[in-house]
């Protein structure tokens, strides 16, 4: 082949874009990075304001108008909660209630909401209005009744009581059935025409290409579960069954006023695990969130 029969059938070289991007339009767009930091300091602000009111003592947190760098940095505030605390008690309740939780919601909403979405069977509609409708429920009016039927199982003061409540949510079921939906159904029929049955395809096909929704929920349950107060508060009567979150609020009180130094201490101590969750599951939440779409 001849160089010039070579040269035309090489593929033609891409436009090169010459025009440069006028100064004024990126001068033009401050208004934009104004917001983006005013969004940014307000997302970051209060943590920074806890880890730093952390570290002062009790005489500058309750001085007006208030500092916000501290005077006299100190750790005392962290070698008082570990002291006054059983750290690792409290910390190993709350791990296991919120990691049961978080499992049972990845269990239970995933195959209802594979149910509700692929599965065929009368009043599947229904169903799925009725678990939206719970969603319209507020927590504080099924508090006496999930009280006394703890009671009448004999769980009160048991991890079991915090956990079964909330075993299965209705967001959950919501999340995963809207995202089980845009798995194509071509490719259910085909497992089964090759002779797979509902949980070989449930969990050899369905769990696999849901791993970002199970991500997105499993974020979505842990931080509640982990920062819950007023139910664990009301159930768990033993101190050796305390979480995290009862045990500061029960420990950080005064005789006159709370110890907000244990406080921001301890809470800077709850957000660390959030945080590393969130950090090793975030792509894959905003994963879920862009292949949901939320389309009923």
């Amino acid at each position: 082949m001849s160089t010039l029969d070579t040269a035309r059938l090489a593929p033609a070289p891409l436009p090169v874009d010459t025009k440069k991007r006028p100064r004024g339009a990126l001068a033009g767009r401050w208004w934009l990075y104004v917001l983006l930091l005013l969004g940014l300091l307000a997302v970051v602000g209060p943590f920074l304001w806890m880890f730093l009111a952390s570290i002062k003592s009790q005489e500058e947190l309750l001085r007006a108008p208030p500092t916000w760098v501290p005077e006299s940095p100190s750790l005392s505030n962290y070698d008082r909660l570990f002291d006054r605390l059983d750290f690792p008690r409290y910390f190993w309740n709350s791990t296991f209630i919120a990691g049961m939780i978080t499992l049972a919601n990845l269990v239970f909403c995933s195959m209802v909401g594979y149910a509700l979405a692929k599965l065929r069977f009368a009043g599947r509609d229904k169903i799925f209005l009725l678990v939206l409708g719970t969603l319209l429920v507020p927590g504080a009016v099924t508090l006496v009744p999930l009280f006394v039927l703890m009671s009448k199982l004999n769980l009160v003061d048991t991890p079991w009581a915090v956990i079964l409540p909330v075993a299965a949510g209705p967001l959950g079921v919501f999340l995963m059935r809207q995202f089980m939906q845009e798995i194509p159904d071509d490719l259910l029929e085909a497992a089964r025409v090759d002779g797979a049955g509902e949980v070989r395809i449930f969990t050899r096909i369905v769990i696999p290409l849901s791993v970002p929704a199970l991500a997105a929920l499993g974020i979505v349950t842990f931080l509640p579960a982990w920062n819950a107060l007023l139910w664990p508060l009301v159930v768990l009567t033993g101190e050796e069954n305390y979480t995290l979150p009862v045990a500061l609020a029960i420990f950080a009180r005064g005789q006159f006023q709370a110890d907000y130094g244990l406080l921001m201490a301890g809470s800077v101590v709850l957000v660390v695990p959030v945080i590393i969750v969130f950090l090793l599951l975030q792509r894959r939440f905003t994963q879920s969130v862009a292949h949901t779409g939320l389309k009923g």
